[in-house]
């Protein structure tokens, strides 16, 4: 029923999916509520999407040049990169729960007021990171209180899902599914670009006692702003009747976790081991490479920020080829051919870092097209497994997963053993999650066969 080359199929207990538009049912005229087009939902998950990856970008740049020395002094610069990352890894372990906090408010005040209070939360927490007083002012409560702030941050990462990403792989043409899949990734290099080009500004422009005084701040503040324009546009979506009744007629409602875990928890596991070798590379071509610059390397920060740039713009540009071809040979084997890809990547990784500058700027570059190639499909490869009652929950929680899994622990584990044992570290944690993708699609399919 399903193969490697079909694109997202129906699954196999789902109910036929009802050809009629919502907005022609019985006592409701054509004239009354126009349809809800693919291009409407694509604009409110990109802006979406952004202003929630420039938040945790910032956050990620600011832990290899600015937290370890304002917030962990009294320790190594080693060690105060890996606390930072340690610390970074918060955001994403209590994710799911803010997703799971978020379905139990939406089932309460709805699906408007579970949005705004995600957002608020999410602003606030950045922006009072840009409030913080360092270690030399409060000790060891700056630190307890920069862990509280990225705490509410993952939060408030899960429970802001609005199920847009899924309504608008359902409203996608039959055959164009991979490249609306790819819309909604965008948000992603759009995110680091704004972020890698803030603080890019601010390194050049400002003496380091500045840039790491009050410089280093900025950032934070404009995160609140992003936030609070994101949070009026995807309101403008979500709380009008059409989406509402859109979203509900696919069934795009909380559901009972419980019984989500015992019927459906194979096909959350799946899907977020399905795409992990691109969580896994996520944070090893953004996050990692600038901590191990600025500790290993005499390239300067600022011009390795504008490479990273580059890459942005390379990654955003791959999306939109990752998306026509997918749409040729299916998402699933866009996945697996990407994750051999990346393996191949990976040997290679510790020749290009250790490689000086032009080394280093390859490692960038070819990755950053790797992850725009494999990231723009790894959004909801295999949700269709998932029964209709169960897929606005499980789509969430599939996200949530993954990203611990693949990406969480990436930049700690990669720093700290690449330290260690040397850069072949690297090697090792991105085959880890390509091995994983390939077992999950094969299990993804031998699964789809017996049904």
């Amino acid at each position: 029923m399903m193969s490697g080359n079909t694109i997202d199929p129906p699954f196999p207990s789902a109910a036929p999916r009802n050809t009629r538009s919502i907005h022609d049912a019985p006592g409701t005229s054509a004239q009354e509520h126009a349809r809800v087009a693919p291009g409407d939902i694509a604009v409110g998950v990109v802006i979406g999407r952004a202003s929630e990856y420039f938040d945790f970008f910032v956050y990620g740049i600011a832990c290899a040049l600015v937290f370890p020395q304002v917030f962990f002094p009294f320790a190594s610069r080693l060690e105060g990169t890996l606390y930072a990352f340690a610390l970074f890894a918060f955001a994403f372990v209590v994710r799911p729960l803010g997703t799971l906090a978020g379905m139990e408010i939406q089932r309460r005040f709805g699906r408007g007021t579970k949005l705004t209070a995600a957002l608020f939360l999410l602003g606030c927490s950045t922006a009072g990171m840009a409030l913080l007083p360092g270690y030399a002012s409060l000790g060891a409560a700056a630190i307890a209180l920069l862990a509280l702030c990225r705490i509410g941050q993952g939060l408030a990462m899960g429970a802001s899902w609005d199920g847009l990403p899924s309504l608008l792989a359902l409203n996608a043409p039959e055959h164009r599914r991979g490249w609306y899949a790819m819309l909604a990734q965008l948000g992603a290099p759009l995110g680091f670009l704004v972020a890698g080009g803030l603080f890019a500004y601010l390194w050049g422009s400002l003496s380091s006692a500045d840039f790491l005084s009050w410089g280093w701040r900025y950032p934070f503040y404009a995160a609140f702003a992003i936030n609070v324009v994101a949070l009026f546009a995807r309101l403008r979506l979500v709380v009008t009747r059409e989406y509402e009744q859109e979203l509900a007629a696919h069934e795009l409602e909380p559901c009972n976790e419980r019984e989500l875990f015992r019927s459906q928890g194979g096909n959350i596991l799946i899907g977020a081991f399905a795409a992990l070798a691109s969580y896994a590379l996520f944070h090893i071509v953004t996050v990692f490479p600038l901590s191990w610059i600025t500790l290993y390397s005499n390239q300067a920060v600022g011009e390795f920020l504008a490479v990273q740039m580059v890459g942005a713009c390379l990654a955003a540009a791959a999306m939109p080829v990752s998306g026509l071809v997918a749409d040729r040979i299916g998402r699933r084997s866009m996945l697996g051919l990407l994750a051999v890809l990346i393996a191949l990547f990976s040997l290679a990784a510790p020749w290009l870092l250790d490689g000086g500058v032009l080394g280093q700027d390859l490692f960038i570059l070819i990755g950053f097209v790797l992850l725009g190639l494999s990231y723009g499909q790894a959004s909801g490869a295999v949700t269709s497994n998932f029964e209709p009652r169960f897929r606005y929950t499980g789509a969430a929680l599939t996200y949530d997963f993954a990203w611990l899994f693949g990406a969480a622990f990436a930049p700690l584990v990669a720093l700290g053993l690449s330290a260690k044992f040397g850069l072949v570290a690297v090697t090792v944690y991105l085959l880890s999650g390509c091995v994983c993708t390939l077992l999950a699609l094969r299990a993804n399919r031998a699964l789809a066969a017996r049904d």
